[in-house]
């Protein structure tokens, strides 16, 4: 019998890579993907993807979207008292494991290790430990499309905001960052790729850019559903 698992769903490339390796694995049930949503503005944090997107992506991968929301500005006990909630519910319906799209940071993971002691569940970590570089190389090979939404201008050209996650990008990132942007040079929202299957033309969520504009200290790229968006062009 597979092991029932929900899937930590960012948005970005890592947590939709992980769904790839999860279903080629073929020993999981996903029941779901679980995202974080600031309340205030209805959109996944550092990522800034709207619901809207965050559901397409989900109805792309043939999967039920299960979120958090999460006040703004929000504590850390807030976000775990919300995180709590979502692994009762998780419990409840027979799910044993979630599984997360970290990389390398062992802090994180010793974090979500933490946070999830004594609650039954199981973290697991499906693309941890291999190479950046192999790895980065490896998603757009495989057709992984994925769009610059936040960078952090102290480690990276604001430049880089709007691109995307492909060959020419690898190219052109300065010596130290990583081409995944583990350290949080940059952050993600993934379009298109074999992990999704279902309902998508070509496996492409159709999408636009937005405006870029500077908050906190870091860039972001809007990006909005091509479908409802105002007359721009098609990226």
């Amino acid at each position: 019998m597979k092991k029932k698992i929900l899937l930590a769903w960012s948005s970005g490339k890592d947590s939709a890579w992980a769904l790839h390796v999860l279903r080629q694995q073929d020993q999981y049930e996903i029941a779901g993907l679980m995202t974080t949503l600031n309340a205030a503005f209805d959109r996944v944090a550092m990522h800034s993807t709207r619901r809207a997107l965050v559901q397409m992506q989900a109805e792309a991968a043939g999967l039920p979207l299960i979120v958090a929301p999460i006040p703004w500005p929000c504590s850390n006990t807030e976000y775990e008292a919300a995180m709590k909630l979502v692994c009762d519910q998780a419990l409840a319906q027979g799910i044993s494991a979630i599984a997360f799209g970290d990389l390398f940071l062992t802090d994180v993971r010793t974090y979500r290790e933490r946070q999830l002691k004594d609650t039954g569940l199981e973290p697991l970590f499906p693309i941890w430990g291999i190479p950046t570089q192999q790895l980065a190389q490896e998603m757009i090979s495989a057709g992984l499309r994925a769009k610059l939404v936040c960078v952090d201008p102290k480690q990276i050209s604001s430049s880089f905001v709007g691109r995307d996650f492909d060959h020419a990008l690898l190219r052109d990132l300065p010596a130290g960052a990583d081409p995944c942007g583990e350290n949080g040079e940059f952050h993600s929202f993934a379009y298109a790729g074999p992990m999704f299957n279902r309902k998508v033309s070509s496996r492409v969520i159709p999408i636009i850019t937005g405006e870029k504009v500077e908050r906190d200290g870091f860039w972001f790229c809007d990006v909005l559903p091509a479908v409802t968006a105002p007359s721009q062009n098609t990226e």
